[in-house]
């Protein structure tokens, strides 16, 4: 176990540390089950004072910040996560599970690279001239301006938290939003940390604020606040629906990242060794708690045999244990809760005639633990239906590509894909048939800030990263002068 680092457990609220009004609630370490720390909640009344302290940042010196010292703050913030990777990783592995190597190699990085992106964009915003027909008979000139959309809040997910984080605060500040951070309860230390950091970074009171606290209170007050102009939330579907209702009440834009169910499709013409491994990582990465995860994974019937075997092999190849331990290639699943879940949805595929190949159980002892589980089943069963947020796979065969097409389109989600093919013809051909908002081939799920992300159907609505982060930050003014 690695020595926990120093953290804070208080609210940061319009530059400062203090104890929230709403109590405390405690932090659970998934991997022991015994309590990590007690953490300081906000309750409503430190939502309004929040929000007051963004409206003044936001009206008064943020206004008054040129972009190119936006910028420099972007990048100081990008230097401190960088300067601070271990003490991150550490908590974020402390507080969900995660593989710190796997935070520190990808999570952290994503995160100060989204920062370093969105830090381009701040000198760059500019709107355009448009031709037009005048104005009862005399000559005008219009323009648009790009501006900030005001305050926005941020509610974050337990999953992935820094990273995802990283995908909400870099373009809302580059375009000179204010941001109200929530983190999610199983989370908040790293979040809490990267507080810390903004504060040392010199960014001004009030423009980046960080509110720890129960979604029913914090995320439900920040979403009916007034003040809020625009709630960011990543997180399930079905509290994705509850914020559009909340938001609807003041007509705040949003931009939800929900669940999915996501297909990985290996063909017959695949790399089969870089399929099945791809295959693997896409349900096991993060103890499959990855809105992305490919846990329906549908191969054609002349490589079907070979791709079970090899997934059920990786499987039965995963250590699942302390994050901290070197040989440990799976930690927990995030608190006993989602591990009881995910144990429901194996006795239900098992119950609905799937044939379990691997995994399938919870080893003894303290923990929040599942062994990775591979089922052979068929696309109408619950287990490949449901979002199940664990490592469980459900393996489909499939004989042609219409065919195919149409079992990965079957399903209420539609966040992304992923391909396996040599054929770049078909490539490009079923991407462009397949319903989600981002597709991968030979891949599973890049991420990177330059690239849009974001679903369609039930995964959500809007995008992050790319330039549709600043289209989802901004917006356009049009001026329109008589001449």
């Amino acid at each position: 176990m690695s020595t926990v680092p120093e953290f804070t457990t208080e609210l940061l609220l319009d530059g400062a540390w203090e104890t929230g009004h709403g109590g405390t609630f405690t932090s659970i370490n998934p991997s022991t089950g015994l309590e990590l720390a007690r953490v300081s909640a906000a309750d409503e009344g430190d939502v309004d004072r929040a929000v007051h302290a963004a409206t003044r940042a936001l009206r008064g010196e943020w206004k008054q910040t040129p972009p190119s010292r936006r910028a420099a703050l972007l990048h100081r913030l990008a230097d401190l996560v960088e300067r601070d990777g271990e003490i991150l990783a550490t908590l974020e592995a402390l507080d969900m599970g995660g593989l710190p190597g796997v935070i520190q190699g990808m999570h952290i990085p994503n995160l100060a690279g989204s920062l370093r992106y969105y830090a381009g964009w701040a000198d760059k915003l500019g709107g355009e001239t448009l031709p037009n027909d005048g104005y009862m008979g005399r000559p005008a000139f219009a323009y648009t301006r790009r501006e900030p959309v005001g305050v926005i809040a941020a509610i974050v997910p337990w999953n992935s938290p820094m990273m995802i984080l990283g995908w909400k605060l870099a373009p809302a500040l580059a375009t000179g939003n204010t941001i109200i951070i929530k983190p999610a309860e199983d989370a908040s230390l790293s979040i809490l940390h990267i507080g810390k950091l903004a504060v040392e970074a010199g960014f001004p009171p009030g423009v980046v604020q960080v509110l720890p606290g129960p979604g029913r209170i914090v995320g439900e007050a920040l979403a009916v606040h007034p003040g809020v102009h625009k709630v960011s939330f990543t997180g399930s579907t079905e509290i994705g629906r509850r914020i559009m209702r909340n938001a609807a009440g003041t007509f705040k834009r949003t931009t939800l990242e929900l669940g999915g169910k996501s297909p990985n499709i290996v063909f017959d013409d695949a790399d089969l060794d870089a399929a099945i491994g791809g295959a693997a990582a896409g349900i096991m990465i993060n103890s499959g708690q990855t809105c992305a995860a490919g846990s329906r994974v549908f191969v054609h019937r002349s490589v079907y045999d070979a791709v079970l075997d090899g997934m059920r092999d990786i499987a039965e190849a995963q250590v699942v244990g302390d994050p901290f331990d070197a040989a440990t290639t799976m930690g927990p699943l995030v608190n006993a809760a989602q591990r009881d879940a995910v144990m429901r949805y194996i006795g239900v595929g098992n119950d609905e005639g799937a044939r379990l190949v691997a995994g399938g159980t919870a080893p003894d002892g303290p923990g929040c633990f599942v062994r990775p589980t591979v089922f052979a089943g068929t696309n109408e069963q619950r287990i490949a239906r449901e979002e199940i947020f664990g490592p469980v796979a459900t393996v489909v065969p499939f004989d042609t590509d219409e065919e195919v097409i149409r079992l990965a389109n079957d399903t209420p989600y539609g966040l992304a894909a992923t391909i396996w093919t040599r054929d770049v013809s078909r490539a490009h051909t079923v991407s462009a048939e397949l319903e989600a908002g981002a597709v991968a081939v030979n891949g599973w799920s890049p991420l990177a800030p330059q690239l849009p992300w974001g679903g369609v159907k039930a995964s959500g609505l809007g995008r992050e990263l790319g330039y549709e982060g600043i289209l989802a930050n901004t917006e356009p003014k049009t001026v329109t002068v008589i001449l």
